[in-house]
């Protein structure tokens, strides 16, 4: 092989013809004149930078073209050109190959029978071209364009290597973008060889996942008989995703909804967002809905979410949720039901200040079947702690709102108008760093415009104090420790012990005459002792109580973070001096504990208990165990006193690297049976889908069927 590089040396003189025959003379001047030729190639056809290798090289002195053959290969700071033949025109700087041709330009590769290309702007024209850039490959009849923006005719478009199983899209151009865009007109898309569904318009940005939703499910469930469920979500234009969901029940009918997702973002706005939807006439037993009302036939519900920061001082936040009736989402979508069982919708903007925040909130209740608080809006003014002069700070806010409330049965309907604002003078006293003592002292006042009662006049103002204090001490060891099994290198204790004291007199002030809309709700926690932080204003109760509380964290060196938190234990109760009718002067003692001594295991515990018998009133546990991917195991529970008492158990193992085997058990101890069992094999076809084989047996009185049985496919790399 003869290497060239930056000038085209004499190694080639042995491949070109003499025109010259006979004398010594002529053959030495037809000599001199080739390499003389050649020279001037060097000088005036190969560009600074560029260096070729062949097997076999021919120059025309007169056309100015150079002919390479054999293992060619042309390359510089840019691009990398191979094929079994290339000839490079000097004058136009442009290189024509074929046989095998391969261009390499940055991350993005392209193959063809021909292509010619020019150096001077890099680009290129092909035939019977493939080209990727990782995660995307393409082949078509021919393509042209630069490292910028590649057309390719008549393509098909794959996500990772051709085979069966990927997503294609097929059209009549592509412009494809490397790492920024992919777009497309009269498209079709399918799996593999097959593209059955036609597509308009494909937009597609490169940064995000090129099906944002894809998914099938099938199987069967007694109360909806035989199922197909398909979603699909794709680019449409830049940042907008759209689709929808069509599902087919055999003993309900077919539901259908459009939906689709939307982000944007730059240096200070973004925005995201995504809207799903469905409807059925539903020819099923439908059953009542929670209010004991006959679920009517035509069914069905709309969900957005929206999230948006406008710039860098306004943000925006909003949820819908629209349900025809109590069940439509439990029955067709029970995986988006039982996290969130009770629909909310709201809008709430936020603006930010330098140390403090304005913020506009509406809740609504579109609903008919649910209680709700609503707030038609209330504007919020807050004042973060602020020094004002000799160690004190000032805390300040206020609020107006407009309160509605129409319970869905029986019970009257409440209104509210009000007006509320909180002043509080905080001073902390640190005799030592170890030692802190804050004394609290502040005030609310609330007016209502319309009350309770036939007497009043429709107005009423409500004036309270309170004072109180917070102490917290402060201590830490440390302990020389090692133990290469955990991965602990030295051991740091930090313990701090803690006192809060509010008293709030006359807090029952006015209580007959204030709509109680912003209530008190059942919470099993110990809840907010500062008048400033309770959120059940309308339905206050005095306060004169004592929290006790103990923080302690364990940690241990760490290479990454500095730290390592392998015990979190929090212990605490109050005394009441002042109490409710039926409650104790001394709550339950409330115990938290996190154990993650190491990245396979963690131990989690809630509990509360009456000190005065010992009795436990409520305690939740789970223990995680894992082995990277291979194995996965929690046991857990949750118990409630009168009740509560269930048991739980997730577990999941993986077999090779195409399956999965998972259970799910929980069990009521209460009734003494296995409300759920599902037992299923997870499959990956080709790193691109999942699909999961689910057996479900469900038992006691719900709405659920007591068997189901469920296929699904969802993508996992898009």
């Amino acid at each position: 092989m003869t290497g060239v590089t930056d000038q085209f040396a004499s190694g080639m003189v042995r491949e070109l013809a003499c025109p010259l025959r006979g004398a010594f003379a002529a053959r030495v001047i037809c000599r001199f004149t080739i390499v003389f030729i050649l020279g001037l190639v060097a000088v005036r056809g190969a560009a600074p930078g560029l260096k070729i290798i062949s097997d076999v090289q021919q120059a025309g002195y007169e056309t100015g073209e150079i002919l390479l053959k054999g293992k060619v290969e042309l390359r510089d700071e840019s691009m990398v050109l191979t094929a079994d033949e290339v000839t490079i025109d000097r004058r136009q700087e442009r290189a024509s190959a074929v046989g095998h041709v391969v261009l390499t330009q940055g991350a993005t590769r392209v193959l063809a029978d021909r292509l010619v290309f020019n150096r001077i702007d890099g680009s290129f024209e092909a035939e019977n071209i493939r080209l990727g850039n990782f995660p995307f490959y393409a082949e078509g009849f021919s393509a042209y364009g630069t490292r910028e923006k590649i057309t390719v005719s008549r393509p098909v478009v794959t996500y990772g290597e051709p085979g069966r199983w990927r997503p294609t899209l097929k059209a009549d151009t592509i412009v494809y973008s490397p790492g920024q865009r992919l777009q497309s007109e009269n498209s079709q898309l399918g799996i593999g060889r097959a593209q059955p569904f036609p597509f308009p318009k494909f937009d597609h940005n490169l940064s995000d996942s090129f099906l944002a939703y894809a998914s099938l499910n099938a199987g069967y469930r007694g109360q909806l008989g035989a199922l197909v469920e398909v979603g699909l979500h794709l680019p449409v234009a830049k940042g907008i995703l759209a689709g929808g969901d069509v599902g087919f029940y055999s003993r309900r009918g077919v539901m259908v909804g459009p939906g689709g997702s939307y982000a944007f973002a730059d240096a200070d706005r973004s925005l995201r967002g995504r809207l799903r939807t469905g409807y059925i006439k539903d020819h099923g037993d439908r059953d009542v809905d929670v209010l004991g009302r006959r679920v009517p036939e035509d069914r069905a519900y709309v969900e957005w979410q929206h999230e948006q920061r406008v710039n860098a001082d306004l943000t925006l936040m909003a949820q819908v949720n629209w349900w025809r009736d109590s069940e439509i989402v439990r029955d067709f979508r029970p995986r988006n039901f039982f996290p969130v069982q009770e629909p909310d919708t709201f809008v709430e903007a936020v603006h930010t200040g330098a140390n403090y925040f304005v913020t506009a909130f509406a809740r609504l209740q579109p609903n008919s079947f649910h209680r709700a608080q609503e707030r038609l809006p209330e504007i919020r003014f807050d004042l973060l702690p602020y020094a004002i002069g000799n160690g004190f700070y000032e805390r300040f806010n206020a609020s107006v709102a407009m309160l509605r409330e129409d319970p869905p049965l029986a019970g009257p309907a409440l209104r509210s108008n009000r007006l509320d604002a909180y002043y509080a003078l905080i001073r902390p006293f640190m005799p030592r760093d170890w030692f802190t003592f804050t004394p609290v002292a502040g005030a609310r006042v609330t007016h209502y415009t319309n009350t309770l009662g036939a007497q009043n006049d429709g107005t009423y103002t409500r004036t309270l104090g309170e004072v109180g204090a917070d102490m917290a001490l402060r201590a830490s060891a440390t302990f020389d420790s090692k133990n290469d099994l955990w991965k602990i290198n030295g051991l740091r204790h930090l313990v701090t012990p803690r006192i809060s004291y509010r008293y709030i007199p006359h807090a029952v002030r006015g209580r007959s005459r204030i709509p109680q809309i912003d209530r008190e709700s059942f919470a099993t926690y110990l809840q907010p002792l500062g008048l400033g932080d309770v959120r059940n204003i309308d339905d206050l109760r005095p306060t004169n109580t004592l929290r006790v509380g103990l923080d302690n964290v364990l940690q241990t060196r760490d290479p990454v973070y500095g730290s390592r938190d392998l015990l979190l234990l929090n212990v605490a109760n109050d005394f009441r001096f002042a109490r409710k009718p039926g409650e104790r002067g001394v709550s339950e003692i409330h115990t938290e504990l996190a154990l993650m001594p190491t990245s396979w295991l963690q131990f989690d515990l809630y509990q509360s208990f009456a000190p005065q018998n010992f009795e436990v009133r409520e305690f939740n546990s789970g223990l995680t165990l894992h082995d990277g991917e291979a194995w996965s195991l929690r046991f857990s529970n949750n118990f409630l006193r009168s009740e509560i008492a269930d048991y739980l158990v997730d577990a999941r193992v993986r077999l090779n690297e195409r399956f999965d085997v998972m259970a799910k058990l929980h069990y009521d101890a209460r009734e003494q049976r296995f409300n759920e069992q599902s037992y299923g094999l997870v499959q990956n076809l080709n790193n691109t889908w999942r699909l999961s084989y689910v057996v479900s047996l469900y038992a006691g009185p719900r709405r659920e069927s007591r068997l189901g049985i469920d296929v699904r496919i969802e993508a996992i790399r898009f």
